[in-house]
C-alpha cells in the first residue's frame, strides 16, 4: 500500500508455500478496500526445489502477483 500511495505504478507480491493464501488475501483486501484503481496484471505460479538440513529435497509452491495502478 505504501509503494502504491507513493506513486509506484507496479508492485509485485511474492509468496511461497503456506504464505500463498495470505498473499492472495492481502492483495484482495488491498484492491477492494484500501487503494482504488489497482488491478491484477498477472499471476505467475511455479515450484522451487529446496534441500532440507538432512539433504532431502522437497518441492515448494511459489506465486507472484503483479499489481498495476490504473
Amino acid at each position: 500500500m505504501t509503494y502504491l500511495n507513493a506513486g509506484e505504478k507496479e508492485v509485485v507480491v511474492k509468496a511461497r508455500g503456506q504464505a500463498i493464501s495470505r498473499a492472495v488475501d492481502t492483495v484482495e483486501l488491498l484492491r477492494r478496500a484500501f487503494v482504488k484503481g489497482v488491478e491484477v496484471n498477472s499471476i505467475d505460479i511455479g515450484t522451487e526445489e529446496l534441500t532440507g538440513p538432512e539433504g532431502q529435497s522437497r518441492n515448494v509452491s511459489t506465486m507472484e502477483i503483479t499489481l498495476v495502478k490504473a
